[in-house]
């Protein structure tokens, strides 16, 4: 049995990401898992985890795994200006549930043009 087979770690994102009252009014085209539709309005958040794997063993048996998201915020032209402050309420709502941000990038997506901040985070859950 793994450590995450108890510890739900999309739950637990989605529900501080929901819970959040600044995210909650100024993320109008709402939080999904992988994909979000097309006609969602911006700015929107896309979160995957992106790894999930045993670590600390003792006796063959983890003792603890390490989880890691891309946290992936998107804008048009008309709502860019709100990604800064956005990004800072994530890495603020995700510290305060014990991931470290060990990542970041702005990125620009031109078949698009939506503007793409990607943030990764990690943390170890222990049993």
């Amino acid at each position: 049995m793994s450590i995450t087979d108890s510890f739900d770690a999309k739950a637990e994102l989605l529900r501080t990401l929901e819970s959040n009252a600044f995210l909650s009014k100024e993320v109008t085209g709402d939080f999904h898992n992988k994909v979000a539709s097309e006609v969602d309005p911006f700015p929107r958040i896309v979160y995957q985890e992106i790894s999930n794997s045993d670590s600390d063993f003792a006796d063959n048996q983890a003792a603890s795994s390490v989880v890691a998201f891309q946290i992936s915020i998107y804008c048009d032209e008309e709502t860019i200006s709100k990604e800064t402050k956005i990004a800072k309420e994530v890495d603020k709502v995700l510290k305060s549930i014990g991931y470290k941000r060990y990542d970041s990038i702005d990125l620009f997506e031109e078949d698009t043009r939506r503007h793409h901040k990607a943030m990764r985070y990690r943390k170890k859950v222990f049993t």
